[in-house]
């Protein structure tokens, strides 16, 4: 048993167990057999990408392949968000005009 097929094992049992499912009923809600499903969570079977995704999203989750989206620490963010506010205070206050409604038609009836 490689380290892949551990990985691929251990998620799936996480993803299994976070939903609440037993082995046959995520494998029915993904379409696959439940001894399919045991042989990928004891590591015995890889899993392909496209079966993995079947499983999560039985489960209720979705897979993201590919590199984190690089986020702005909390300290970042809060300078950003400051900057944009200082921005909003320059702006010219300019009052908002008194809406403008189209005049009722009365239908004689």
């Amino acid at each position: 048993m490689d380290a892949n097929s551990r990985v691929a094992g251990e998620l799936i049992r996480t993803v299994r167990r976070q939903s609440g499912f037993t082995q046959a009923e995520l494998s029915r809600r993904a379409g696959m057999p439940r001894s399919v499903l045991s042989a990928y969570e004891r590591g015995h079977r890889q899993p392909s990408v496209a079966a993995l995704a079947r499983i999560t999203a039985a489960a209720g989750l979705e897979i993201n392949v590919g590199p984190p989206a690089a986020r702005p620490s909390l300290a970042r963010a809060g300078e950003i968000l400051a900057q944009v506010l200082d921005l909003a205070e320059l702006l010219p206050y300019r009052p908002r005009r008194e809406l403008a409604y189209p005049p009722l038609i009365r239908l004689a009836i």
